[in-house]
């Protein structure tokens, strides 16, 4: 499988660890140089090539929890995986999206291979180890992915929310950010409310400061080494939540 394109050179951190042990299985080749290295072995990388490790491990980190949350609900969605693949065809190429397709449906043999339970723990410990080596705003930007990708085929089933909700708490952020995320298109108050994290009770004060940590998080500067793609989806994103606090402005007279 001619991964090189878009996964190969260096993988960044995502080579190492739980998150590579993974998806070693798939294309374990790829994966020998990198995991021979030894804990104290050092990598000499310029920042160019730090940063596409990187990106392309932003987009194995995709690969795999979008595996995970497709199979969720125990049905594999056509417009679930069109959704996974569209991304990876316009970031890496037609050949990388054909090539993804085939690594998701191998992930989704492994877990049926290794059992709900046991998968389950493996991902988690892949959460964990993305929490480690993304930041705040890029795990953000990765949960808001796998929220598109499990309301691709129109509906968001409640086994899907909890999957979701799992996968953010493992990544070490809160539940509710799934919530607020859920109602970003909504367009009536209430929805505006639950994007900002807060109640229709909480004082002007709070809901400015729910505002201005959600604007400081989700700026789309602060995912801009991960390309313009994930840019201008975290832009989307701000425009959205944007919205959502001129539509409890109006309403307060703020």
């Amino acid at each position: 499988m001619a991964f090189g394109k878009w996964i190969g050179g260096y993988l960044g951190w995502s080579a190492l660890g739980p998150l590579g042990g993974i998806i070693g299985f798939v294309i374990g080749a790829l994966f020998d140089t990198a995991t021979s290295r030894g804990e104290g072995d050092t990598l000499r990388l310029d920042n160019e090539q730090s940063q596409q490790g990187d990106r392309n491990s932003f987009f194995i980190s995709m690969l795999v929890l979008s595996a995970y949350i497709v199979k969720a609900d125990g049905k594999v969605m056509h417009s679930e995986m069109e959704l996974v693949r569209g991304m990876l065809r316009q970031n890496f190429g037609e050949a990388a999206a054909q090539q993804g397709d085939q690594v998701m449906r191998q992930l989704f043999a492994e877990q049926d291979r290794q059992g709900t339970s046991v998968y389950r723990e493996r991902i988690r410990q892949a959460c964990q180890q993305i929490a480690m080596n993304v930041d705040y705003s890029g795990r953000l930007q990765l949960l808001n992915f796998l929220v598109m990708i499990a309301q691709a085929d129109g509906r968001v089933d409640q086994v899907e929310v909890v999957a979701l909700k799992e996968v953010a708490q493992w990544m070490q952020m809160s539940a509710q950010e799934v919530d607020a995320m859920l109602h970003l298109e909504g367009d009536s108050l209430e929805d505006a409310y639950k994007v900002l994290g807060v109640s229709p009770d909480a004082s002007d004060a709070d809901v400015k400061k729910a505002y201005r940590k959600l604007a400081l998080e989700h700026h789309p500067d602060r995912v801009a080494a991960l390309g313009d793609d994930v840019r201008k989806a975290a832009e989307k994103k701000f425009q959205e939540i944007n919205a959502a606090k001129e539509r409890i402005w109006k309403a307060r007279g703020l």
